[in-house]
């Protein structure tokens, strides 16, 4: 079973920037409203793979996408893991 992660963003421009980075490295996501539990600036989100984690951290940190942070969901909610 695959693990998923989250990364939200304060701005939608962010977002659509980072799907646009993430889709082009070829990493299997997915752009989706940004879950309750994370308190983000914007309604989008984007769920990836536990194993893509270091290239994902690598495009975001090089081409300097503002992210709010990288979640990942447990049993009593969304913890911070980046």
């Amino acid at each position: 079973m695959k693990e998923w992660l989250v990364i939200a963003f304060d701005s939608t421009h962010q977002a659509l920037r980072a799907e646009m980075l993430l889709e082009y490295a070829e990493i299997e996501i997915d752009l989706f409203p940004t879950p309750k539990g994370i308190t983000a600036g914007c309604a989008l989100s984007i769920q990836f793979q536990k194993e893509d984690l270091a290239n994902v951290v690598r495009i975001v940190k090089e081409e300097t996408v503002e992210i709010r942070g990288i979640y990942r969901n447990e049993v009593h909610g969304y913890v911070t893991i980046e």
